[in-house]
């Protein structure tokens, strides 16, 4: 099976959909597949092209067996509704451009978001004349909405007929949660076009076993109980919990906190944490994946927060599955699926979103009983295996990408598909 995928986000980038992407195409290659992604030169999130790339209007590459194609867009930080909008627009215009000299493919995958990320799909689709599947990974507009990045009628209006438009041309969709699947199907679509391939992670990578002393020390972190919020500093995660949480813990010299990432919200928590004198937060920036498992290995709790916003009940943050893989107990801010994962896991501890008297009281009782938190993460690490494994969800992926393009195949001709090799079975 030829399968080409766009995705704005793609590695050396180190966010969730990145992740995604490459870890999807990476077992599908093992699987015996041809893989072509499409995607920019890597810079988010500050709109800084990543050193040794260039913004080229076009840049092959080789990774872990799939063809890469870097397409040259408009580059934008992560912030602002109007520059990222361009950005993700000239993507869109991008991948059109680029359709009729891409290798021959037997089905498109696209994923949104961002949005036209996953609206270049129709057009590519009909250039190609192949199969289109549409990855749903977040509910939009509607995220943007929750978040009051955008206030506009008139474009809330178009967006939303835009993305009902997306789910009726393509040929399937893949979303990531099954709130994602009901929400979809309320608006209009067969529950049969839908499929649900949850997030996962990679178990050879987040294996536990990384020694976190060196950074530790550095990091003047030595005998303290160390509460982690790894990922992006956004305006949906409600960041000043955690800070006016570390504020009023600032007592216990025995508890720290330390932030890993960027996001819009960055230099303005920054400045939260000098003015508020929190001594007991260290904020790291963005770090690259290979330095992940290092990073989880010196937390002694992660923390998993959103903003207490009905929408946020829908999505399942993947960095609870990096944190069970390395064996940290959860404490989680977030109700919904993300809460039922964790609860039937017994991964975690949950707390009402955007309190902070909340965190601080779980805080200090995982704090104070150690064997708790070693018998939650050792739960959590047993949970993911058996449930969360990004292999076999691949192969669930590539499952419905199989029968998709054996549903297309001419009548009478074989489907271009690929048995999976025995070695790669799990």
């Amino acid at each position: 099976m030829r399968i080409l995928f766009l995705s704005h986000y793609f590695p050396p980038e180190v966010n969730a959909p990145a992740s995604r992407t490459f870890e999807h195409c990476r077992e599908w290659v093992r699987s015996g597949h041809q893989v072509t992604v499409v995607t920019c030169a890597p810079n988010h999130p500050r709109g800084v092209v990543y050193t040794g790339y260039r913004n080229r209007l076009w840049h092959r590459e080789m990774c872990a067996g799939i063809n890469i194609v870097r397409v040259g867009t408009y580059i934008s930080a992560n912030e602002g509704f109007l520059r990222r909008s361009l950005a993700y627009l000239s993507f869109l215009i991008a991948c059109v451009v680029a359709a009729p000299f891409l290798p021959r493919a037997d089905v498109l995958v696209t994923t949104s978001p961002q949005f036209f990320n996953g609206l270049a799909g129709y057009p590519v689709k009909l250039l190609r004349r192949i199969p289109w599947v549409l990855e749903i990974r977040d509910l939009w507009p509607e995220s943007v909405l929750a978040v009051g990045a955008v206030r506009n009628g008139l474009l809330i209006r178009l967006l939303s007929a835009l993305e009902r438009f997306a789910y009726r041309k393509c040929d399937h969709i893949v979303a990531v949660t099954e709130a994602f699947r009901r929400y979809i199907v309320g608006r209009g679509i067969a529950p049969q076009k839908i499929s649900v391939v949850r997030n996962g992670v990679d178990l050879s990578l987040f294996a536990g076993d990384a020694d976190p002393q060196e950074l530790r020390a550095r990091l003047g972190l030595e005998g303290k109980f160390v509460v982690s919020y790894v990922g992006t500093h956004g305006m949906a995660h409600g960041l000043e919990t955690l800070l006016n949480a570390a504020a009023q813990l600032r007592s216990h010299e025995d508890i720290a906190f330390l932030l890993v990432g960027d996001g819009a919200e960055r230099q303005r928590l920054l400045a939260l944490r000098d003015q508020l004198g929190l001594n007991n937060v260290t904020m790291l920036e963005q770090q690259p994946k290979e330095r992940m498992p290092v990073i989880w290995a010196l937390s002694d709790a992660s923390l998993v927060l959103l903003r207490k916003l009905p929408l946020f009940e829908t999505v399942i943050p993947s960095k609870i599955f990096e944190s069970m893989a390395m064996g940290r107990p959860i404490i989680l801010a977030v109700g919904g699926e993300a809460r039922e994962i964790v609860d039937e896991g017994e991964a975690g501890l949950c707390i009402e979103p955007e309190s902070s008297a909340s965190l601080c009281a779980v805080v200090l009782k995982l704090a104070n009983k150690p064997a708790l938190g070693r018998q939650l993460g050792s739960n959590g690490q047993r949970y993911v295996t058996a449930h969360f494994d990004r292999r076999v969800l691949a192969r669930r992926f590539e499952s419905v990408l199989m029968a998709l393009v054996t549903r297309a195949a001419p009548q009478g001709t074989a489907a271009v598909v690929a048995e999976p090799k025995s070695g790669n079975q799990v």
